[in-house]
């Protein structure tokens, strides 16, 4: 891992958006791939998505919607261990989703004048799950989840063909799916399959959805900004990444431990230590050695700890560290802090903030009860992660009685007026003449 020295600069909030660690090349290439392949797949629909599959996944011939009876007959080969992890990780994202549902507030402007504001769930749900260099059931969970506790009523899920699987979706993704009650699923991977749930597929019988979510690489992330406005999207939930501040007071082989567990995700991933403690870098440094050398993984633990994304920032205070971490706004954040409850409040731009070193990433990946599917490459300054909320449109529902409409209709006129739209005020003077 490289090393980024902050020490003794004082560095501007532009200045500390230009140091933090991306790799923004692999982020900008994937854009453009991303913007073809979807554009394929919008123009020439299943022909596109098979020839993506041959090229991507190595399968031909494969049945691209999934029959109901794959799904039945991966729930019923589903391990009793594996289905008992994940119907609790289906009890405690259920628990933690449901908060996120607002209920509705009327708010009584004057006498016959009220304003309601509701949530509605959009109609349809396409939900993609990643399936290249791992298998992740618990994304199933995370996605389908939300959106059923938002209340939508059609849910399509998408995934990679696997070539080990005979062109399959890999049966672990099938029984998830099966758990939930979810039937409508296609085996379809990358940036076509965003595309595909985006304009829908006429020859597969699938309708375009209202909203797409779910994680994968960076050109499954870019793909989602290819069909924004068309679309709605979850945030761009990319290659992974994990941010650790630590104090003096932290447990090396923790920190090293987390930060090899996020690498293993893939080669761009990215790991990032930030401490004003030498001596802890230092550490870190060589338990991540011994650690990548060891994880099964370690090939593509070592290549995403050595890309330009992955450093070790040393800082001068903690003021400092959260001014760089609130900069960078990782996907995952931990805090291994002596004081880290207290600390947290300062650290306000993360997909999800991860609080003392006995609250690792894993835990949220899998049981926390919080969703996995967050914002990277920086969007948590501005954007959340996956909850019910992404599948809900808030709405103004208005009523007003002819009373009502009495006491701001001068002053509904005059604003017309001013802004030289008379036919608006006459739309009102219309409801007081005969």
């Amino acid at each position: 891992m490289r090393t980024i020295d902050l020490r003794g600069r004082e560095l501007s909030p532009a200045d500390m958006l230009a140091v933090v660690p991306r790799a923004t090349q692999a982020r900008a290439e994937a854009l453009d791939t991303a913007a073809r392949l979807v554009d394929d797949v919008r123009d020439r629909g299943e022909d596109a998505l098979r020839e993506q599959a041959e090229r991507f996944d190595r399968v031909t011939g494969h049945a691209v919607r999934v029959p109901e009876a794959h799904l039945a007959e991966a729930l019923s080969d589903l391990a009793p261990t594996v289905r008992a992890s994940l119907e609790e990780a289906i009890r405690r994202v259920r628990l933690a989703s449901a908060a996120q549902v607002p209920a509705p507030q009327v708010t009584r402007i004057g006498e016959g004048a009220t304003i309601t504001q509701r949530w509605q769930p959009v109609a349809r749900v396409g939900v993609y799950i990643p399936g290249g260099k791992a298998v992740y059931p618990s994304s199933v969970v995370m996605n389908v989840v939300p959106a059923q506790v938002a209340g939508v009523q059609q849910i399509a899920l998408a995934s990679p063909p696997q070539a080990d699987q005979d062109g399959r979706v890999h049966p672990t993704i099938l029984a998830a799916a099966a758990l939930l009650g979810v039937s409508e699923v296609y085996a379809m991977g990358g940036a076509g399959a965003i595309g595909a749930l985006a304009h829908g597929v006429a020859s597969l019988g699938l309708d375009p959805v209202d909203v797409v979510s779910g994680p994968g690489n960076n050109y499954v992330a870019s793909a989602k900004r290819a069909v924004a406005g068309v679309v709605g999207t979850d945030s761009e939930a990319g290659a992974t990444e994990i941010l650790v501040v630590a104090d003096a007071e932290a447990d090396p082989r923790l920190i090293a431990a987390d930060l090899v567990s996020q690498a293993e995700h893939d080669e761009q991933a990215s790991a990032v230590l930030v401490t004003d403690a030498l001596e802890i870098a230092e550490q870190v440094r060589a338990e991540v050695e011994q650690q990548a050398a060891r994880t099964r993984h370690s090939e593509r633990v070592r290549a995403a700890l050595s890309g330009p994304q992955s450093a070790i920032v040393l800082v001068d205070d903690r003021a400092t560290a959260a001014a760089f971490s609130n900069a960078y706004a990782p996907e995952h954040l931990e805090l291994h802090l002596a004081d880290a409850e207290e600390a947290a409040a300062a650290f306000t731009s993360a997909g999800a903030v991860f609080v003392g070193d006995q609250t690792p990433v894993s835990l949220g990946d899998y049981m926390a009860g919080s969703n996995h599917v967050l914002p990277t490459g920086g969007q948590a300054r501005y954007a959340p992660g996956l909850g019910a909320y992404t599948f809900l449109r808030p709405q103004q529902v208005v009523s007003y009685d002819r009373s009502a409409l009495a006491v701001v209709r001068e002053g509904v006129v005059a604003l017309a007026e001013t802004e030289v739209l008379p036919a608006h005020g006459e739309a009102i003077e219309a409801r007081f003449t005969a």
